[in-house]
């Protein structure tokens, strides 16, 4: 099994004073030293351990790199997490590709974000595996950490089925503390494959599709 990286912008300070002894607001924002962050995202589904899609609407932020990457201050985990197997069905007909995998480190939890493309909204048969083996050829993954998240995510097609060049993702060092980092397989027969290495044992983790763009996000509590 097999996983991909993404990136991030800052933001500039505008000052408006009024002339003629009228006071204006000003607009603050701030600079990032090389982190980006990403605008409000609206969650879609919540999904536990069942084949049932809810609708839960967040107006909370995500946010990542390819690398480590500080949380904003009151960022919450998305959905319920525990540490059973989590599955859903894609929708009928999609045709997605995975172009990128983002990581973020927050405040009592890690984040694990894999932006998509194309049509449709995607399954998943994600669970705790610390044998993972590559789809079809049965080839060990190895992986960072001393555990092991399998994400097999359904619903996803080739590259050139949607005219593209395939994404380079390889494997994305974690932020830490719980992430190690997640490393990309292959995919065969409409699932794509990813293993997300864990340090210190089992962790909660709850998963989640969000639009507009669309990604697939795995919260991993420190609990």
């Amino acid at each position: 099994m097999t996983l991909p990286p993404v990136n991030f912008s800052p933001r500039r300070t505008v000052g408006v004073i009024g002339v003629a002894s009228a006071l204006a607001l000003s607009a603050c924002g701030t600079t990032d030293g090389g982190d980006r962050s990403v605008d409000p995202v609206t969650a879609v589904g919540t999904v536990t351990s069942t084949m049932t899609r809810t609708s839960s609407p967040s107006s909370q932020e995500e946010s990542g790199t390819t690398g480590a990457t500080r949380a904003d201050a009151g960022l919450t985990p998305l959905g319920d997490a525990d540490t059973t197997m989590k599955t859903l069905r894609p929708e009928p007909g999609a045709q997605l590709v995975v172009t990128g995998v983002r990581l973020g480190t927050h405040e009592g939890f890690d984040r694990v974000v894999f932006d998509l493309t194309g049509d449709g909204s995607p399954g998943w048969f994600i669970d705790y595996n610390d044998r993972p083996a590559e789809q079809g050829s049965g080839f060990p993954i190895e992986f960072p950490g001393d555990s092991a998240i399998e994400v097999n995510i359904d619903g996803t097609t080739y590259p050139f089925n949607l005219g593209m060049e395939a994404p380079q993702i390889g494997t994305t060092t974690g932020p830490g503390p719980i992430v190690a980092g997640v490393t990309s397989g292959i995919s065969f027969e409409g699932r794509t494959q990813f293993v997300i290495g864990v340090n210190g044992g089992r962790h909660p983790y709850s998963v989640q599709t969000l639009e507009n763009p669309s990604r697939l996000v795995i919260d991993i509590l420190r609990g």
